[in-house]
């Protein structure tokens, strides 16, 4: 599966992180995968990303840093940008072949997205691309706070739009002061035409094994 957002800072590496989780507690294995991630810190084995190493935790078996993000870009700043400053090109080809070899060590994948729908992998690279070339579903993490139920809906009619299959949702308390999460939901569950998985709580430290037992998947 492929998790997006609704935006950037919504919680797609939490959902993400959960979702690894709770399909490990419903007896699947599962390992996550960053195939671009911006912001990376140096050290002893390279670039690494606090989003991908999460992932990485969370999955089981627990799989080589390289398969889980194969381009770690530097710049804390849109993958476009980062590449470029890196002198990096970003391809399918080195994404499909680490989510080949992901997916010979688990049941399932869980890939997260870079910001929301529509931003870009790289240059002339969409994320819809690499969902249609890895035949997989996508999750949408929506935000909950002011703006959210346009979000939710705008990102199904893209995801929809771009050829590729919306199979569920999940809320992401972002906002510990929204105090309409119960109303929205509601409105966003009524509005998409796929089940929501679960509402993440606000959690000042995210813990995505916590996270977890908020989710409810049809394994």
């Amino acid at each position: 599966m492929y998790v997006t957002g609704t935006d950037t800072g919504v919680g797609k590496t939490l959902a993400s992180a959960a979702l690894l989780y709770a399909l490990r507690a419903g007896g699947r294995g599962a390992v996550g995968m960053k195939p671009v991630a911006s912001g990376c810190e140096p050290g002893a084995d390279g670039w690494r990303n606090a989003d991908a190493l999460a992932l990485q935790v969370a999955s089981d078996p627990r799989p080589p840093y390289a398969d889980v993000n194969p381009y770690a870009l530097p710049a804390a700043t849109a993958p476009q940008l980062a590449a470029r400053e890196a002198g990096i090109e970003v391809a399918i080809g080195p994404l499909l072949a680490a989510h080949a070899r992901l997916a010979t060590l688990a049941d399932l994948v869980v890939v997260e997205g870079v910001g929301g729908w529509l931003a870009p992998l790289a240059d002339g690279f969409e994320q819809s691309a690499l969902v249609q070339a890895l035949e997989i579903d996508v999750v949408l993490v929506v935000g909950l706070r002011l703006g959210c139920l346009n979000h939710a809906r705008l990102s199904a009619r893209a995801i929809a739009d771009d050829g590729c299959r919306l199979a569920g949702w999940i809320g992401s308390a972002v906002d510990p002061e929204f105090e309409r999460i119960e109303g929205y939901v509601q409105l966003i569950g009524a509005a998409l035409p796929v089940p929501c998985l679960g509402v993440l709580p606000y959690m000042a430290r995210p813990d995505a094994a916590r996270a977890a037992r908020a989710l409810t998947l049809p394994l």
